[in-house]
C-alpha cells in the first residue's frame, strides 16, 4: 500500500513537469508548443502551431495514461506513460540535430533549452514511479495453491501422526495395573446346598438340614448311636 501511494506520487509529479514542459523553452527563443506533432515525423520547419497541435498533445495522453494506471494501480500503464513521454522527447531532439545539423548548449541562452530537460526529467519520474509501485495483487484461483484466509497457527507439539511403524499389542493395553487372582479357584464350601456361612465369631460350624433331606440319626441304622 505504502509503495503504490509513494509511486503514484512520484509518477504524478513526472507527468505534471512533462505537461508543463512544452510552455518552456526548448530550442533559442522557440518555446515547445510552437513546434507541430507532424514536424517530428515529416521535419522540423519554421512554422508555428496551435498548442492542440504542437508537441503538447503526446505530453498530454502520457499524463492521461499516467492517471488511469494510478487509479487502476497498473504498473504497465504508468511505464508505458513514461516511454511516451522519453520517446517524444527523443524524437524531437532527433529531428531538430537534422534541421540544424547538431545540437548545442550553450550558457548564454541558445541552444537547448530547460523545457526539453523538464521533459526529460518528468519521463523518468514516470517510469521510476512505476518501478515504486507494487501494482495491484491478482486473486489465487480455487485449487491453485490459494491461501488460507485465516492461517492455523502452527501446533507445539510435535506431530506424531501417522506413526512411522504399525503399533504393537502393548500401545493399546492400559497402563492400570491389573488386579490380583483369587488363588482359590475351586466351589466354596460355604455355599454350596445345605450349608451357610457362619457369621465372624460365630464357633457354631454344625450342619443344618436341607429341606427333602433326612438328619442324621433319624431313619438309617448307621447313625444310631451304640446300645449301652
Amino acid at each position: 500500500m505504502i509503495r503504490n501511494v509513494l509511486g503514484a506520487v512520484v509518477a504524478l509529479v513526472g507527468a505534471a513537469a512533462a505537461v508543463q514542459s512544452p510552455f518552456r523553452r526548448w530550442y533559442d527563443t522557440r518555446l515547445g508548443r510552437d513546434y507541430r506533432i507532424q514536424d517530428l515525423f515529416d521535419g522540423i520547419t519554421g512554422v508555428s502551431s496551435s498548442v492542440m497541435a504542437s508537441i503538447l498533445l503526446p505530453f498530454l495522453f502520457a499524463a492521461l495514461l499516467t492517471l488511469v494506471g494510478v487509479v487502476l494501480r497498473s504498473r504497465t500503464a504508468v511505464a508505458l506513460a513514461g516511454l511516451v513521454a522519453l520517446g517524444f522527447t527523443v524524437l524531437w531532439m532527433v529531428r531538430l540535430g537534422q534541421a540544424e545539423s547538431g545540437l548545442t548548449l550553450d550558457g548564454d541562452g541558445s541552444g537547448l533549452g530547460w523545457g526539453v530537460a523538464q521533459a526529460l526529467a518528468g519521463g523518468v519520474l514516470i517510469l521510476l514511479g512505476a518501478l515504486l509501485m507494487s501494482g495491484r495483487r491478482r486473486a489465487a484461483r480455487p485449487g491453485r495453491n490459494a491461501p488460507e484466509p485465516f492461517p492455523v497457527p502452527p501446533d507445539d507439539r510435535p506431530d506424531t501422526w501417522p506413526p512411522t511403524q504399525e503399533p504393537g499389542p502393548a500401545a493399546y493395553t492400559s497402563q492400570a495395573p491389573e488386579p490380583e487372582a483369587d488363588p482359590y479357584t475351586g466351589p466354596d464350601p460355604y455355599t454350596g446346598p445345605g450349608r451357610h456361612r457362619a457369621t465372624s465369631g460365630d464357633e457354631d460350624t454344625a450342619e443344618y438340614p436341607v429341606q427333602g433331606e433326612v438328619p442324621p440319626g433319624q431313619g438309617d441304622d448307621r447313625y444310631r448311636p451304640p446300645h449301652p
